[in-house]
């Protein structure tokens, strides 16, 4: 089932930007997208993130999971012309499809990546595959801050190490959550940013020895994470992000709103 929250004054007709959204920076440019009065189509995963994003004369957001077998027919019908791709850093199916459609539709494609933060503090390690095939884990109290579309992976560790999961506020994940094998009493669902005091209190209650977290970027509370773990000598292993050849890039925000602009040509 596809949610929308969707203006009136959108004429069927009228060609518009995809904006694939699912980032803090997503509805910063959802914002300035609005105010600049083109036609935009916001995509996100789940329903509970369309209000997170603005109303506005021409702007529309939709909770859709798309395939590859279904893209074709969206850009179609959401008569698209161009792609702005704002999806996560670690959404990598996402921004392959995002791509992939873009290429064979011969539209222009432009991926905001944000910007990347330097490790100050932890360990880096090269993949999920790499944390879970190693001995890193063994026996420690670890708390994981990967979302919860990974914790089934984690489902063999369960014996080897006490595992906690911080989780989005979300019926889905707290059902990932428990069948990936976490007890409720080493579960937290709390939605970002969660400030340094309050990381500070939830490791020193559950006496968390490691964290485990992904290079999402200031975004994502990267930067809180290290400064918690270098003031309380917790071992902090970060995910790199996953390397993607993207055809076209910024990482600014006034880049990606030219892109746009620069598109309004295209959205008549």
């Amino acid at each position: 089932m596809v949610e929308t929250r969707q203006a009136e004054a959108i004429a069927p007709e009228s060609r518009q930007l995809w904006l694939v959204g699912g980032t803090r920076e997503s509805v910063a440019l959802a914002e300035a997208i609005a105010l600049l009065n083109i036609a935009c189509l916001v995509t996100v995963v789940t329903p509970a993130a369309i209000c997170q994003y603005p109303t506005g004369q021409k702007l529309q957001v939709q909770a859709v999971k798309l395939h590859p077998h279904t893209v074709s027919q969206f850009l179609q019908q959401a008569k698209i012309a161009a792609i702005l791709d704002a999806s996560h850093p670690f959404a990598t199916a996402v921004s392959q499809l995002a791509i992939a459609a873009a290429e064979a539709a011969r539209i222009p494609y432009l991926r905001y990546e944000r910007p990347q933060l330097e490790a100050v503090y932890g360990d880096s390690i090269e993949s999920l595959e790499t944390l879970l095939s190693g001995s890193l884990l063994y026996q420690q109290r670890v708390l994981l801050t990967l979302g919860y579309r990974w914790l089934h992976h984690f489902t063999p560790w369960q014996s080897k190490a006490t595992l906690f999961a911080r989780i989005l506020p979300s019926l889905e994940a707290l059902e990932a959550a428990i069948a990936a094998g976490f007890s409720p009493e080493r579960i937290i669902a709390l939605r970002p940013p969660i400030s340094a005091e309050l990381e500070a209190a939830l490791w020193q209650q559950w006496q968390i020895s490691q964290v485990v977290t992904k290079a999402s970027g200031a975004a994502g509370g990267e930067a809180i994470k290290q400064q918690v773990a270098q003031q309380l000598g917790v071992q902090l292993i970060t995910i790199r992000r996953p390397a993607i050849a993207y055809p076209h890039q910024t990482s600014h925000l006034s880049t990606a709103l030219a892109f746009c602009q620069q598109s309004v040509s295209r959205l008549c």
